[in-house]
């Protein structure tokens, strides 16, 4: 197991998660900025660890592989966490269009891989810019109360449907570079060659 500085950093975002969800739930005045700072935390290392793999040379199968399962992870928990602490539709739809998408992705690029055709569903500039409207979305909401006349929690809504929407074109995006393979209209030797 290569473990370098990337792969320490995307396992160290791993491990933050259950130390996230305690904190959530801790019933101290504290608890939501702490669980802020901790995703706050936590997304500054999915920005690290790809950054220092490439600069550093120290790209691995391993860091390939764990960085996107640790994003998906501490997303997905901050979503469950939140909806769970306001169960409203307004935040339970857009929690299960991001979460759906991610599992569909996923999914999508793990059968294009099998097809030698992974790199038409790689991840985009679009999916970078949709990745940081909904981890802003997520760390307004987990912080939530307002700073001075600011409404925190307010803004984290707005950005959360920006995020949705982004989400929601991304997926569309790469159903559409994918459709070919998905509809039977390209045969295989055509998906290695292009």
């Amino acid at each position: 197991m290569p473990l370098n500085l990337p792969n320490i950093l995307t396992l160290l975002r791993i491990a933050l998660i259950p130390v996230f969800v305690l904190v959530f739930y801790a019933d101290m005045h504290w608890s939501n900025l702490a669980s802020t700072v901790i995703f706050a935390l936590a997304a500054f290392t999915d920005w690290a660890d790809g950054y220092l793999a490439r600069k550093l040379g120290q790209v691995s199968a391993l860091g390939a592989f764990l960085d996107p399962v640790a994003d998906k992870l501490m997303v997905a928990v901050a979503l469950v966490l939140l909806v769970q602490a306001d169960p409203s539709p307004w935040l339970a739809v857009p929690a299960a269009v991001i979460i759906g998408r991610e599992i569909t992705i996923s999914a999508l690029r793990e059968w294009m891989a099998e097809l030698g055709a992974r790199a038409r569903v790689a991840v985009s500039v679009f999916g970078k810019v949709k990745t940081t409207a909904q981890m802003a979305a997520l760390l307004l909401l987990l912080y939530r109360d307002p700073i001075g006349s600011i409404p925190v929690r307010d803004l984290g809504y707005g950005l959360l449907y920006l995020a949705v929407a982004l989400t929601i074109w991304s997926m569309v995006d790469y159903l559409r570079a994918a459709w070919p393979a998905l509809s039977g209209r390209e045969d295989k030797k055509s998906l290695e060659v292009g």
